[in-house]
């Protein structure tokens, strides 16, 4: 399963709110739900993610196993 749940640390560690991702970068609220519910995103999408926050894939993006062996 791919989680989103680097790109909140990412965000706390930078100081930046989603209210200001909305406010300052243009994000949609739904981007954010999308996100905030691990909804498959573009690699579009994420390289844009990637350029506003100046950091890595991996600072926002995981793959966990779902009980795989």
């Amino acid at each position: 399963m791919i989680s989103y749940a680097p790109f909140y640390v990412t965000l706390k560690k930078k100081g930046i709110t989603t209210y200001r991702l909305i406010q300052q970068y243009g994000i949609s609220r739904s981007l954010l739900d999308r996100l905030k519910h691990n909804k498959p995103l573009s690699t579009v999408t994420i390289d844009d993610l990637c350029t506003m926050l100046d950091c890595n894939v991996e600072d926002i993006v995981k793959y966990e196993k779902e009980g795989r062996p």
